[in-house]
């Protein structure tokens, strides 16, 4: 009783700190390039895990090294959504932007199913829709015009599609695993993001103006690989091997509330009252998502 507590305080964490990188992100992406803050993120976040794989006495074994091509591929999809994402903040607001990442659960149940034959049962799958439903009222701001004519922003549209890549990232770590531990996979995958960033992003690193950078970018960057990254992933693994997955991936609902939280804190003000119903239908969803009995067989990664 007292694990399974732990396992949800750690997720209700993991939320939170989730949360955090949308607020902060938006706060840093006018001042310096996506692919710039993406590179130095993924760099200091493969060092924070290193460090913690030798912390927990951990080994990289011999399978690690088999078909390198995965990491490449799944650090591909990995660092086209965080590039995506701080690129969508540029003009997204920070709870629209939440929203839209709570519509991944629905998109990963898509490529779960096309890719590996999963199917979620009932109850989850009316909590996912209930979820996305709340995630739409949130992401056009309760005007029903906008909705029905599904104006999306510049922003959301931008990021929906690095939560689609995300999507598609999920079902792909079981298929492309070759027995690694969870750790030394993501260990392997940020490297690869890593790798591949460097290349792409090398003339954006090179007119980058370090010195010149405010902050809010240094903390952004520290932030995002040491809390929303390394400590995120931590917790996520502890609560994974004491509770079903399905109430891990039920946390995902609780970003946008977070985000709202995070952008009072910061002095951003409230959300107007017309999008509280939105996210009572995310906090429905969540309820209905942690009384499942551990059937639904997919789980969102807790890196962010």
């Amino acid at each position: 009783m007292k694990a399974t507590a732990s396992s949800h305080a750690a997720m209700l964490a993991v939320s939170a700190l989730v949360a955090g990188s949308f607020s902060l992100g938006a706060m840093a992406a006018p001042h310096i390039t996506p692919l710039a803050l993406t590179t130095l993120r993924f760099a200091l976040a493969a060092v924070v895990l290193w460090a913690f794989l030798r912390f927990r006495g951990e080994r990289v074994p011999a399978v690690a090294f088999h078909a390198l091509w995965r990491y490449i591929l799944l650090g591909g999809l990995f660092s086209l959504y965080f590039v995506l994402m701080f690129e969508g903040l540029k003009t997204a607001r920070p709870v629209s932007a939440a929203a839209v990442y709570a519509t991944t659960p629905l998109v990963t149940a898509g490529f779960g199913w096309l890719l590996l034959g999963q199917r979620p049962s009932a109850r989850m799958a009316v909590a996912v829709w209930i979820a996305a439903l709340g995630a739409l009222w949130l992401i056009f701001r309760a005007d029903f015009a906008a909705l029905l004519s599904f104006q999306l922003g510049q922003g959301e549209a931008i990021y929906f599609l690095g939560c689609v890549a995300h999507s598609l990232y999920i079902p792909l770590i079981r298929i492309l695993n070759r027995g690694e531990s969870a750790l030394v996979f993501t260990l392997g995958t940020v490297i690869g993001a890593m790798v591949g960033l460097m290349l792409a992003g090398l003339p954006a690193l090179v007119a980058t103006d370090w010195a010149a950078l405010p902050p809010i970018v240094w903390i952004t960057i520290v932030y995002t690989a040491v809390f929303a990254t390394a400590a995120s992933f931590a917790l996520t693994q502890f609560a994974s091997l004491r509770i079903p997955a399905a109430n891990v991936m039920a946390y995902t609902y609780l970003v946008p509330v977070w985000v709202i939280l995070w952008e009072i804190a910061l002095g951003a003000g409230g959300p107007p009252v017309m999008i509280l119903p939105g996210i009572a239908l995310i906090l429905l969803a969540l309820i209905a998502m942690l009384g499942e009995d551990g059937r639904g067989r997919y789980s969102i990664s807790g890196l962010h």
